[in-house]
């Protein structure tokens, strides 16, 4: 199973929410390079990036952070998402050397156009499924629409098989370190013909092996490794 250590961006610095909160963040670090060099060195391949500042605003912020952690990165895999909206903030991305983006907003808006830049893009976008109650959330988690996230996952399914991945977070379980919603990422596994990766919740070693065996394809963890609820060697070893 992938482990996704993961670094949110807001204000140039490295911070945690709880629940999607924009008011109730914790500042990890002022250096988010070093951060993503902390967790290279431990051992990760892959690192999970969001633009905080850009999920609510529509576009790109972190634009510096950003390019701190693609030079620590040395061309190891690295995905972002928030505020990834539109076809040529896609193509800067790409070009700025990030290897995939997710994308969540302009997915549920238009799922259409987001199997178009899956096939214009292959393997290189990731479908940011964030849900509350079952429904998926949308502008940085500040608005819940009435689509079931299954739903948006067939939708995808019926226009394209390009998708890379399918980044699927649980707000209620963000941040509060009390386990990842097992039955809701069950549900979505069934429903997901991508491989699906768990983010929000994930706090001990045990759920950690609890996904691996649920057959996760992969799992973000982040202020569990920051407050040292997991060690990222240790989990890294039983993935």
């Amino acid at each position: 199973m992938e482990i996704w250590p993961a670094i949110d961006l807001l204000g140039g610095n490295c911070v945690r929410l709880r629940q999607g909160d924009y008011s109730r963040n914790t500042i990890f670090s002022q250096n988010p390079g070093q951060v993503a060099q902390e967790w290279f060195d431990a051992g990760a391949t892959l690192l999970h990036c969001v633009d905080l500042d850009g999920a609510k605003s529509g576009s790109i912020v972190n634009q510096q952070a950003i390019r701190e952690i693609l030079l620590a990165a040395q061309g190891r895999t690295v995905q972002l998402g928030g505020g990834v909206r539109t076809e040529a903030t896609i193509r800067r991305l790409l070009d700025l050397g990030l290897s995939r983006l997710v994308v969540g907003t302009a997915a549920l808006r238009d799922p259409k156009w987001f199997a178009a830049m899956c096939k214009e893009f292959p393997d290189r976008l990731v479908l940011g499924l964030d849900a509350k109650d079952g429904m998926v959330a949308t502008e940085g988690w500040l608005d819940v629409s009435k689509t079931p996230a299954s739903v948006l996952i067939e939708q995808v399914a019926q226009w394209t098989d390009h998708c890379a991945a399918i980044v699927y977070t649980d707000i209620d379980k963000d941040g509060m370190m009390e386990g990842p919603n097992f039955q809701a990422l069950e549900q979505i596994q069934q429903a997901s013909p991508f491989p699906v990766i768990a983010s929000g919740g994930v706090t001990t070693l045990q759920d950690v092996q609890k996904l691996v065996d649920q057959k996760t394809h992969g799992a973000i963890i982040g202020r569990a490794l920051y407050e040292g609820t997991i060690c990222l060697k240790e989990a890294l070893r039983i993935s």
